[in-house]
């Protein structure tokens, strides 16, 4: 019953986070556009929160394996505070450089939030599920994963409107208020050592996996490119100013789109159960996945090319690879910590995630870059070439029973 509760109150705390982090992509993105910035000027200010999330998913699960997952998911819940507060006052006054590298500032404190709250509420899955249990563990980290998404996709719409009605500034001090309410009601709740390795190791050991792990990270790290290159710039500003699309509108339809992949992430044991031996995935199962996904960017590269209806292509397209992508994620969530010693856990997944944030880093520079080079066909194009790599990587995947980490 004690596990049941720190399962809520971790997921509780992750979906508040993850509900300003959706907003916050949203408002900035739109902000910006509406200034005038580039693509490549808008995907810079999300660099260093990208960047940043690589180093806090490094030295961040060493941390929590040695102070406890209590103390790095608080501190994550804690900076996302202070950068809506930092960005709340940027002044519309300031020279383009200025102001860039001002939000550039705010948005590394929010990448470092976001990772240490990711890898707290991760790998407190794996500490709190029994060992041995493995189908619990793929439906509990499903459901988490898959709630997160929901939640950041509520969050796109949330930015969309709360920018439309409020403001800038408004709705980053509203959220800024709300989350900073999350926080002090649950910093007392979770035990401290949740998390804590028996065992401590030295800071050496971060960089020490075993070879499915180091593979998986791998994988992780094209498959998210794949996402990112189209996701983070190209598509909103391709349905603002191509198709003049809404504030609200683009917000609407990225929200619907993190809203179902999530879904389908949560849903992922039910949707898989039939064609996984155990009940449980294996590395074939990424494998596979990712060569479907690959196909499928072609195909709607090539219908946006041919000018086929942007309905059909764009939307439905996209629809159904966020489909495919949701279940490749969440195989990909149960494997890390499939493959993880409970003691060594907050290391692994932090490890894990840091490549995870590599390759978010590498699709938003990218997005803006391709985007503004070669349109949102490029973009598809380069995608399917990143996703193929994450395939062919995890072709070495074990297809066997998983064996654990030494």
């Amino acid at each position: 019953m004690t596990d049941l509760r720190n399962y809520t109150l971790v997921t509780a705390a992750y979906w508040g986070f993850t509900l300003t982090d959706g907003a916050l992509r949203m408002l900035v993105l739109l902000h910006f556009h509406d200034l005038g910035y580039s693509a490549v000027q808008i995907a810079f200010l999300f660099l260093l929160y990208e960047f940043f999330g690589v180093v806090t998913n490094l030295v961040g699960g060493w941390v929590g394996s040695h102070l406890g997952l209590k103390v790095t998911l608080f501190a994550g819940l804690g900076l996302q505070v202070l950068a809506l507060s930092a960005l709340a006052l940027l002044d519309p006054g300031w020279p383009v450089a200025l102001s860039v590298a001002y939000v550039m500032g705010a948005q590394a404190l929010s990448g470092i939030a976001k990772d240490l709250t990711k890898m707290s509420s991760k790998s407190a899955i794996k500490v709190l599920v029994p060992e041995g249990a493995e189908s619990l563990l793929f439906k509990w980290v499903a459901i988490l994963t898959g709630s997160k998404n929901a939640l950041k996709g509520a969050g796109f719409f949330l930015g969309g409107v709360l920018l439309t009605w409020f403001g800038f500034r408004n709705s980053l001090f509203f959220m800024a208020g709300g989350l900073a309410l999350l926080l002090l009601a649950t910093t007392v709740a979770l035990p401290g050592t949740i998390g804590m390795a028996k065992k401590k190791t030295k800071f050496s050991a971060i960089l020490s996996k075993s070879r499915e792990i180091n593979l998986l990270s791998a994988a992780r790290l094209f498959l998210f490119g794949s996402r990112d290159i189209w996701f983070v710039v190209a598509l909103p500003v391709f349905l603002s100013a191509s198709l003049g699309w809404s504030h609200a509108g683009v917000g609407g339809f990225l929200a619907l789109w993190v809203i179902g992949y999530g879904g389908v992430q949560a849903l992922a044991p039910n949707l898989l159960k039939n064609f996984l031996d155990g009940g449980v995935p294996r590395g074939g199962t990424a494998c596979a996945g990712a060569f479907a996904l690959a196909t499928l960017t072609a195909l709607i590269a090539i219908g946006v090319s041919f000018e086929l209806s942007p309905w059909l292509t764009v939307v439905a397209g996209l629809a159904l690879f966020g489909l495919i992508f949701a279940v490749n994620s969440s195989v990909h969530s149960y494997l890390i910590l499939a493959y993880t010693d409970t003691d060594q856990t907050a290391l692994n997944v932090g490890f894990y995630y840091m490549a995870n944030a590599m390759g978010r880093l590498v699709g938003t520079l990218l997005s803006g870059v391709v985007f503004q080079l070669g349109g949102l066909v490029a973009c598809l194009w380069v995608s399917s070439a990143f996703v193929l790599l994450a395939a062919v990587i995890s072709l070495r995947l074990p297809r066997g029973r998983i064996t654990k980490a030494a």
